[in-house]
């Protein structure tokens, strides 16, 4: 993907949506900003296939042919993410229905169910008719499969689909009888045929059934990326592959899995906060998907973890209800937080602002206003900083902690019946990696069963399913003398969602030397004061000691005087439970104790607050990003040459308010 040693930049860019003299335009800007890459196709199966069978490739020829000859490399994209209209008329079949049986109708995207083989089939066949034309077309750099795959339906094709997957699975009904404990309110099944898709329905539904509809999902729609992904291949195997990963608690992918199936792992990152907590988001974002990208190494059995940031808004923070608009250096800083954390280059939804469609108000490199707009220069000096650093992609980010998370456990707390409505292992694993990010503490996000080879200390936030091997992948870890600290409501189940009996965290217990009684769920406002200073939120726990000692109590109501944060020694290393979600200082405080015991330090031990530091490093040489996310310059000690700048630093570097530095430190 790097065929050009280039970092890669652009974004979506539709010229189906406009006349040719504006591509003519659009490629002379690309041009100007430093663009080397851009998706193209991504929705245009109206445009490419106006009937069944029938393809109009002139215009995409053109298009295409356009950027070769301006250096410009395509992500060509399989548009099957939006069937065309004749495709929802003629197969009403395939069209998504709801939980609650409704038929949605053509008129959006995503219109199709990814169960129904007539979608399966029309998807195969435009994917195969862009490999036969275009495999070797020399701007095709990169495939991109459909677009943020995460669409769910509950049609009759869906239906047997589940089925199927669920024989694959368990073999026979007794084996699934007894993972979704059946016996509870008369729902034992004696037939395959009585099993459906988890609907509506009167109260509550089977846990277990709602874990594996998700789990069957993602192993459905990633069914659907490999078939187009393996017609890709087999036209021209030295083009890579991926998709883009879409985040968020409503979509069934289970990306960490994905990751071993796609050549880059790619992924599309929107922050929603508007103050601080965009840079914690984008952050967060970045490191998981490094994380992910590790794992399919890992699963490979090779040493390539690249990933690529594929989109993200030039200019806008879309957030609850309105569109804030990102203040100048901010797109800049986030584009360079991801570099700093592993991305081999700054991909942006879209080029061009859209005259029209449902998201013609979306951030664009080019607004609007045009070229002659304060985001379109903004955009030129991003390329040109982009061109700068090249040389960092060589580097890899260093980070001795790491933080475990599985997909299963966020479905799994998304069920009803659980003691509080305000679980989301997510927010979660988001409050740990921001205390870690706010104390400078660099971390990798891991999934049970990665190595734990080099990493000091392990954090566990709300790990709520943990199968037998995960005990094992974490008691392993604590044996050869790793750190561990762990959060309430881990390791409380199995991989089925059953609970662990004889007290909680069943999986972890005797590791952390601690058996907790009860559950004490903390309404949206409760605060409960800490010994030591600080309050827990969320929820608390009685917990009793069993050879740990308390670090913190609960100071106050009816937990006054237990512990709730306790600490244990275990051979060589320290195990930590936290019983509550500390306060924000709190936690930070606390995980940097976890870290400092660990042997663990920040990555810039003098960088003022609201200054985030991110060291990348390739054998002798390293490389130190510095990100001022403050309204005012800081000095930050540090030596090197300044890439932005092409100056020297001797022992400190000045950041501007805003503003960003990248060092090539000295060698050693």
């Amino acid at each position: 993907m790097r065929d050009d040693g280039r970092l890669r930049y652009g974004g979506d860019w539709n010229p189906e949506q406009w006349p040719a003299e504006v591509w003519r335009e659009d490629v002379a800007l690309m041009r100007r900003a430093g663009v080397n890459l851009v998706s193209v196709g991504v929705f245009a199966w109206s445009r490419l296939e106006p009937a069944p069978g029938r393809y109009t490739f002139d215009w995409l020829d053109e298009a295409l042919d356009l950027l070769h000859v301006n250096g410009i490399r395509a992500a060509l994209a399989t548009p099957t993410a939006s069937p065309p209209p004749w495709f929802s008329l003629a197969h009403p079949g395939a069209l998504p229905v709801t939980a609650d049986g409704v038929r949605l109708h053509h008129g959006s995207r995503d219109t199709y169910c990814a169960a129904a083989p007539t979608y399966r089939a029309a998807a195969r066949g435009i994917a195969g008719a862009l490999a036969d034309r275009y495999a070797h077309h020399p701007a095709v750099a990169l495939w991109h499969v459909h677009n943020e795959y995460g669409t769910t339906c509950h049609c009759p094709h869906t239906e047997a689909a589940f089925r199927r997957w669920l024989v694959d699975r368990y073999a026979d009904l007794d084996a699934l009888n007894a993972a979704w404990v059946t016996s509870f309110w008369s729902q034992h099944y004696s037939d395959w045929a009585q099993i459906t898709t988890p609907r509506a329905t009167q109260y509550l539904a089977n846990p277990g059934q709602l874990l594996d509809f998700r789990r069957f999902w993602s192993d459905t729609l990633l069914a659907a990326y490999t078939e187009q992904r393996d017609l890709l291949r087999a036209a021209n195997p030295a083009v890579p592959v991926t998709t883009n990963y879409v985040l968020g608690d409503w979509v069934p992918v289970d990306h960490a899995r994905w990751a071993s199936e796609v050549d880059v792992v790619a992924v599309d990152h929107y922050p929603s906060a508007v103050d601080g907590g965009a840079e914690e988001q984008t952050a967060l974002a970045a490191d998981l998907a490094r994380g992910w990208a590790r794992h399919g190494a890992y699963r490979r059995g090779t040493v390539d973890a690249g990933w690529l940031l594929m989109e993200s808004a030039p200019h806008q923070i879309h957030t609850a209800g309105r569109m804030h608009t990102k203040e100048p250096g901010r797109m800049t800083r986030h584009s360079l937080s991801h570099v700093a954390r592993g991305s081999r280059g700054v991909m942006f939804f879209q080029w061009r602002a859209s005259a029209g469609g449902a998201e013609r108000f979306h951030s664009a490199l080019v607004p609007h206003a045009g070229p002659d707009s304060r985001v379109f220069r903004e955009a030129t000096r991003l390329g040109d900083l982009l061109a700068r650093i090249t040389e960092v992609d060589a580097g890899r980010v260093e980070a001795s902690v790491a933080i475990g998370w599985d997909a299963a456990c966020g479905w799994a707390l998304q069920h009803p019946g659980l003691p509080s409505q305000r679980l989301d292992q997510q927010a979660e694993v988001a409050a740990a990696h921001r205390a870690l990010w706010r104390a400078g503490i660099a971390c990798d996000m891991l999934v049970p069963g990665d190595s734990l080879d080099g990493y000091r200390l392990l954090v566990l936030p709300a790990l709520y399913l943990a199968a037998d091997a995960t005990a094992d992948w974490v008691r392993d870890h604590v044996q050869a003398g790793g750190h561990l600290l762990v959060t309430w409501l881990s390791g409380v189940a199995d991989e089925h969602g059953r609970i662990r009996l004889g007290g909680y965290p069943g999986a972890f217990r005797d590791l952390l030397g601690v058996r907790v009684e009860e559950f004490h769920p903390l309404a949206e406002n409760d605060r409960v004061p800490l010994t030591g200073g600080g309050h827990g939120l969320t929820w608390t726990e009685t917990v009793h000691l069993a050879g740990a000692e308390p670090v913190a109590a609960y100071a106050g109501g009816v937990l006054n005087g237990w512990p709730a944060v306790t600490r244990h020694r275990v051979g060589d290393a320290l195990t930590w439970y936290v019983s509550t979600r500390p306060d924000g200082d709190t936690y930070q405080r606390l995980l940097t104790e976890a870290a400092r015991s660990a042997g663990v330090t920040p990555v810039c031990p003098d960088a003022p607050p609201g200054v985030e530091a991110v060291r990348r490093r390739d054998g002798d040489r390293s490389w130190l990003f510095l990100l001022n996310h403050t309204d005012r310059p800081h000095r930050v000690p540090a030596a090197g040459t300044d890439l932005l700048t092409g100056e020297p630093v001797d022992d400190a570097v000045t950041v501007p308010a805003g503003g960003v530095a990248v060092l090539r430190e000295p060698p050693g």
